[in-house]
């Protein structure tokens, strides 16, 4: 029990910062409504023509670019955090798991370099220019 206690002391917490800030919004919040407020609004366009109208895949590849590079950020950052310890990759190295330091260092040195060549095929294809 005492190795879980502060998991749900945790959980009890973060559940009622998140209710009692969205009382907090509902309560000093404005509540003035027009009919722009109202109009349904999707991904930078205003919904005024037809639904089946062509969409621009920009938000789509901004959307995507982000998510993938988040990603890779949070895989380098227990790499950062095993290598700057002592009981990381060096414990790692002497139970056996892994069979050297500099594996681990060239494995996250690929990783890098895929990053790299994703950012600039990204920025080859025109993906941060905002037309």
């Amino acid at each position: 029990m005492d190795a879980i206690l502060p998991v749900l002391l945790f959980v009890a917490i973060a559940a009622a910062v998140s209710v009692g800030l969205v009382v907090f919004a509902q309560l000093i919040g404005p509540k003035r409504t027009s009919a722009v407020k109202e109009m349904p609004y999707e991904s930078g366009m205003d919904p005024i023509h037809d639904t089946r109208r062509r969409f621009d895949v920009r938000f789509h590849l901004v959307a995507l670019t982000f998510l993938v590079f988040d990603v890779e950020l949070l895989f380098l950052y227990p790499w950062a955090v095993a290598s700057r310890s002592a009981s990381g990759i060096d414990a790692a190295v002497g139970n056996g798991l892994v069979s050297s330091r500099g594996l681990v260092f060239a494995g996250a040195m690929l990783f890098i370099a895929m990053v790299v060549v994703g950012f600039a095929y990204d920025w080859r294809k025109g993906v941060f220019r905002w037309r």
